[in-house]
């Protein structure tokens, strides 16, 4: 197989090719700009390919409802441009393929599940905690849509107790995302993440906003596997502040192993790194590929 693959970011595009494996092949990214722009950027990369399918993990929100009218649009996004954009249908306009689409999040969360820190497992959470916060769910070896699909960066949370930061997220404040994303961290502390030392008080305080997060989707969702990603986490030191966090929360409540006594086991980096999101937007062509070949013996084409 040949199969295409999209990871659609809000900042930058990354296109390549793989294989059955999720080994990539090829791979290019620029950045994202109006959708012309950067689409003629994608028809361009895979005008020569020859792919049998095309996967593409989204920002969002998208829809991902197969019987909407607006299925394979990104939706109520504020990216320029891109509110109300018919992705799905203007690739195939361009590519006679099978076309395999969800979000961003949930296509890293695929990608992991299938190839990286959760394979083998049956469920899985992925955070991506970057420019925004983003939360990808598998469970019971599907993604979860539901009413539109998980929107865990704008979930609320308490306010550490020497936080006076009102938050930054436009239409929540202090949600998640408005706490904790990397644009929160340079407006509360008035410097990039990446320019603060590995003691700075920011990182108790970020850990304590992300462990909130953690705590509240063990407890719903109890996921077999919590993966954190994005450019906030490259701090690695955030980890076993989170982990000590998220086991002081649950205060023993929840007595599974994985988390009493094997928590750096459980709340862990993506083993595929920044290929997460593309191998899982690789994972997805995979699927829509074997949909469409099913649909073909159904109708006994």
């Amino acid at each position: 197989m040949r199969i295409g693959a999209i990871e659609a970011g809000g900042t930058k595009f990354v296109c390549g090719v793989g294989n059955e494996l999720g080994e990539i092949e090829d791979r290019i990214h620029f950045p994202t700009r109006r959708p012309e722009e950067t689409m003629e950027n994608v028809f361009a990369y895979f005008r020569d390919k020859r792919v049998d399918s095309i996967g593409i993990g989204s920002f969002g929100p998208v829809d991902l409802e197969p019987s909407s009218p607006t299925y394979g649009y990104v939706t109520t996004t504020p990216k320029s441009g891109w509110s109300g954009y018919n992705f799905v249908g203007t690739l195939k306009s361009v590519f006679d393929v099978s076309v395999g689409w969800d979000t961003d999040v949930n296509a890293a969360a695929l990608g992991e599940a299938k190839w990286g820190a959760a394979q083998g497992l049956n469920s899985c959470v992925y955070y991506t905690i970057g420019t925004g916060v983003g939360v990808g769910v598998y469970t019971e070896g599907n993604l979860v849509h539901g009413l539109v699909h998980p929107e865990g960066g704008h979930i609320l949370t308490r306010r550490h107790p020497n936080d006076d930061f009102g938050g930054n997220c436009p239409y929540h404040g202090d949600c998640l995302e408005g706490m904790a994303a990397g644009p929160a961290l340079e407006a509360r502390w008035k410097a990039k993440g990446d320019t603060l030392p590995e003691d700075h008080p920011a990182w108790e305080m970020e850990a304590f906003y992300i462990a909130q997060a953690i705590s509240n989707v063990i407890l719903t969702l109890s996921p077999k596997k919590v993966i954190l990603g994005g450019g906030v986490m490259k701090q690695v030191q955030l980890f076993p502040i989170i982990r000590e966090q998220v086991g002081s929360i649950l205060n023993g409540y929840v007595s599974a192993k994985p988390i009493v006594s094997e928590i750096e086991h459980y709340i862990v980096a993506p083993t595929l790194g920044d290929n997460a999101g593309l191998c899982g937007a690789l994972a997805l062509g995979i699927r829509a590929l074997g949909s469409h070949t099913t649909v073909q013996k159904l109708s006994g084409v």
